[in-house]
């Protein structure tokens, strides 16, 4: 195997693009250069073309390998990119034809996924997503040790440099595996706290720069990074916000999901997706005024559908601003729950709709309303306490109280059943107090 010197820039690069008719290989040109501009690269050159079927060697046609071979050497690239998922053998064949460094459509997120890790929890899932992916590639650059060595003098511990580095890669896979494994039962605690206090939890969700972010401050207040660039939010972040005509809730912002998305980026991030999981209600944002809106809304389905998440869902057309003529609204169905919101989170218009739509949707789950108890009914009053589900109180002329209370249906229905209590003896109160 011949050896060349990587660079250790990566900056210029050259782009490959085909339309394969017998694959699904249906990548949107225009995104995959916001991929290779979200990673930082100058795009010096750009080649497409057209094919029945992969090569078995290159990927692409032989012809079209020395297109792109000219490319690189008149351009002065350091890198190529295919928007193409390659095997281990194609990027190898391919980096030994274009003596520079091949990365495919996987390889290319990975990298973007690296820089924007910024808390640990997200830098342990990036690196164990690139080290699955590394895996099936240790090959490349270690063929000149293959044999084991022998010999008086000579004799080796028993393994090849290539069998050392796989048996190392396997123990830092387990050790990451085990880390986030933590990570998902600090995750599962905080939830359980949440349930317990009665806090329904929001996520949102949808494809990469649909606008996640930006609703998430606008609704929260807070200033997680936003960008117009794919992939701005890596490191899941969640805020408790009180949302008028409901109460508090927990928003969590997200990952941006994409088209094709590796199944290792998938498996590093399960312990962030389960907040997506165990949500009471997503909110898929929806890039409305892109013209790949319906792709993107499947993608974004399917990567859910992977994941488990069955949690119900609401639509949020967001960049209502990009189109003319269209005005904030809530689409309902026919028996007239919210289904999705139209608005714009950059110039705040339709936020109110949206928060109208999430309390009509999460409210079925909840009891909010005023109810009277006796004074002999003090250990049931002590428990609506207990569980933080009591607003206000009030006392009335005949010893009794009135409380405002607010926590899951089930869970009141629940507590009503253990005391032998009816909703209907409690139910006159709730005529007495707005």
């Amino acid at each position: 195997m011949e050896f060349f010197e990587r660079p250790t820039g990566g900056e210029r690069a050259v782009l490959v693009h085909l339309d394969v008719h017998n694959e699904r290989q249906d990548e949107d040109l225009e995104e995959f250069c916001l991929l290779a501009s979200s990673a930082g690269v100058d795009a010096v050159g750009l080649v497409q073309g057209s094919r029945q079927r992969p090569d078995a060697k290159f990927f692409a046609g032989s012809g079209k390998v020395q297109e792109i071979k000219t490319l690189v050497q008149d351009r002065g690239a350091e890198v190529v990119l295919f928007d193409h998922a390659l095997s281990p053998a194609q990027e190898r064949n391919l980096e030994r034809e274009l003596q520079c460094r091949v990365l495919d459509r996987t390889g290319l997120i990975l990298d973007i996924f690296a820089q924007r890790a910024r808390t640990f929890e997200g830098k342990l899932q990036v690196e164990l997503a690139q080290l699955s992916h590394l895996a099936s590639r240790l090959v490349r650059g270690w063929t000149h040790l293959e044999r084991q060595k022998g010999g008086i003098g000579l004799r080796g511990p028993g393994e090849t440099q290539l069998e050392t580095d796989r048996r190392l890669l396997k123990i830092r896979i387990s050790n990451l595996t085990e880390r986030l494994d933590k990570v998902r039962q600090v995750r599962a605690q905080g939830r359980a706290a949440r349930q317990k206090a009665a806090v329904p939890t929001i996520s949102l969700v949808g494809y990469t720069n649909a606008g996640k972010s930006t609703l998430f401050n606008r609704l929260t207040q807070a200033d997680v990074y936003e960008a117009d660039q794919l992939f701005a939010t890596l490191d899941p972040t969640l805020r408790r916000v009180d949302l008028d005509s409901f109460g508090p809730v927990v928003l969590a912002d997200t990952v941006g999901f994409i088209r094709h998305l590796p199944h290792k980026l998938v498996d590093a991030f399960r312990a962030t997706l389960e907040e997506t999981v165990e949500a009471d209600l997503l909110l898929h944002v929806v890039d409305c005024a892109s013209g790949e809106r319906d792709r993107q809304i499947a993608a974004v389905t399917g990567v859910l559908s992977e994941v488990g998440a069955s949690a119900p869902m609401l639509l949020v057309y967001n960049k209502l601003d990009r189109l003319e003529g269209r005005e904030p609204r809530i689409d309902r169905d026919d028996l007239g729950v919210p289904q999705a919101v139209w608005l714009s989170a950059r110039d705040g218009i339709g936020l109110d709709l949206l928060t109208q739509a999430i309390a009509e949707r999460l409210g079925p789950q909840r009891f909010d309303d005023w109810i009277r108890l006796e004074a002999a009914q003090a250990r049931l009053r002590a428990q609506f306490f207990a569980l933080g589900a009591v607003v206000a109180e009030e006392s009335d002329e005949e010893g009794g109280s009135r409380l405002h209370l607010r926590l899951p249906q089930t869970e009141f229905e629940q507590l009503l059943r253990r005391e032998g209590v009816t909703l209907s003896s409690l139910a006159p109160a709730a005529t007495d107090t707005e």
